[in-house]
């Protein structure tokens, strides 16, 4: 059975004809085309498939599309502006806080709403608050100078190193 949906992603307004069953991860990446979601465990472990509903982080393969009818949806091709990439994603860059990059536009949506709630968090509330999207590639060190970076440049503050950590 189909039904017709309308959702804003990356604010444009989509109005879209969809299976009942249809996950949000599908739609964003077949329906829509945006890639950057990815599609890594289908059982909600992993959070490559991280992306914000009204803001909020959600793991789109646990979303049915037709529960984001009337929903504001950002993906990560959305952290960027016509005047440049995102303090998120200049963390990434500056900091290597990604090696094979396929949990990175997950892990940057979280990390987005992590900021917004929290625009100077410690460590200790970087690592919780990443806890629930999974990186095998980079011990996470890297990822939490990332992290750092975008929060004191959303802040304005001085930038911190960005000499990276490898792990061995």
């Amino acid at each position: 059975m189909k039904k017709e949906i309308t959702v804003t992603i990356n604010g444009t307004p989509q109005t879209l004809e969809v299976e009942n069953r249809l996950l949000l991860v599908h739609l964003i990446r077949e329906n829509v085309s945006l890639t950057g979601t990815h599609i890594g465990c289908d059982t909600s472990s992993c959070g490559a498939c991280t992306v914000l509903i009204d803001g909020k982080s959600a793991k789109s393969c646990t979303v049915l599309a037709v529960q984001a009818d009337g929903k504001e949806i950002t993906t990560v091709e959305g952290l960027a502006t016509a005047e440049g990439i995102h303090p998120i994603q200049e963390g990434f860059k500056e900091n290597h806080g990604l090696h094979c990059g396929f949990c990175t536009p997950g892990m940057m949506m979280r990390i987005k709403e992590l900021l917004e709630k929290n625009p100077n968090p410690t460590e200790e509330e970087i690592r919780w608050g990443i806890s629930g999207n999974l990186c095998r590639c980079t011990g996470y060190n890297n990822i939490v100078k990332a992290v750092q970076y975008a929060s004191a440049k959303m802040r304005g503050e001085e930038l911190p190193s960005t000499e990276p950590e490898f792990v061995s």
